[in-house]
């Protein structure tokens, strides 16, 4: 965490700022919900998506930066809690980083009926300031991450998920709302001709973010402990396509078995893990992620060198260097 603060440190005021607004975002005469929407607040996480909106606004255009910057990063943290909300009753999910989920305290009608009051709550914001450009932006984000999800659903089913598939669904459901992020930094500020240049940039941060937490799933002293929860919930991960493809007919057919059949069975998942190590699947993985950061920093060399700048760069470092 030590980390973070340090990233977050030149925007430490507009970040304090923020979670005063955001929660008054969330106001409501329904005193359930108002006891529901401080449980959330109270439970924050890291909050890297608005430090990427006001990072990103302020390397652009510090003379700018006004509550039109804070409505965008309201709006993306209203609706993305409302997205997280729906997915724990989707995956019948009962703890949300490291605390019990809504779903688990208030039961799922509860759960729902509060992510749609959130998402509604961030369109309203936008539309009752006339911030059309900043929903724009998150309602494209929300249209491709449930694409996103459904199309990785579809493909597990068969697990016939080729690389590029793979970066697709990845594309849809991680990276595009970090994408928004940035976007959205950049569209707040008016820096028009910077928005589609953020976009990509927040793109290439966010595949490498998630493929960083493919790597968690195998483990190894740099990346934490061999736990094989994709494995279990059949996902198609990055070092799991590699073997797949360096694989001859007999492996491929085991190693698809073993996904498909055998899934909870520890003993298996751990073969499983020691194959596609073997395979060299980590070291394919941790290549990509690595080239794909390197991408993104060269979005951040046209910018004069700023603390926010600085922290940009440190936060793309974060993202890949990570624990957890």
């Amino acid at each position: 965490m030590k980390k973070v603060e340090q990233i977050k440190q030149p925007i430490a005021l507009e970040m304090e700022l923020f979670e005063k607004k955001f929660s008054l975002s969330m106001k409501s005469r329904v005193p359930l919900l108002n006891r529901i929407t401080h449980y959330i607040v109270n439970r924050k996480g890291k909050q890297m998506r608005p430090m990427f909106v006001f990072l990103v606004a302020k390397m652009l255009g510090k003379e700018h930066f006004n509550d039109r910057t804070y409505r965008g990063a309201a709006v993306i943290e209203l609706i993305h809690t409302a997205t997280l909300v729906h997915d724990d009753v989707v995956d019948e999910s009962y703890r949300r980083r490291g605390f019990f989920s809504l779903n688990a305290l208030w039961k799922n009608k509860i759960a729902v009926l509060v992510g749609d009051f959130l998402l509604s709550k961030g369109l309203l914001l936008s539309i009752d300031n006339e911030d059309f450009d900043l929903l724009k932006i998150i309602s494209v984000a929300v249209r491709e991450m449930s694409e996103g999800e459904l199309l990785q659903i579809e493909k597990a089913r068969k697990l016939d998920i080729t690389e590029a598939v793979y970066f697709e669904i990845i594309r849809q459901k991680t990276a595009t709302l970090i994408a928004a992020c940035c976007a959205m930094g950049a569209c707040a500020v008016h820096a028009n001709e910077d928005i589609e240049p953020m976009r990509k940039f927040g793109e290439l941060i966010g595949l490498a973010f998630q493929i960083k937490d493919d790597l968690f799933d195998y483990g190894s002293q740099k990346i934490g402990k061999p736990t094989g929860i994709d494995i279990k919930e059949q996902k198609m991960t990055l070092p799991l396509i590699y073997a797949l493809n360096h694989a001859d007919r007999k492996e491929r057919a085991w190693l698809i078995n073993s996904v498909k059949n055998h899934n909870r069975d520890k003993t298996r998942v751990n073969e499983v893990i020691a194959f596609v190590k073997e395979k060299g699947g980590l070291e394919y993985a941790i290549g990509k992620m690595i080239a794909l950061k390197q991408e993104a920093l060269v979005y951040l060399d046209k910018y004069p060198d700023s603390p926010y700048k600085e922290s940009l760069i440190a936060m793309v470092n974060y993202v890949i260097d990570r624990k957890r």
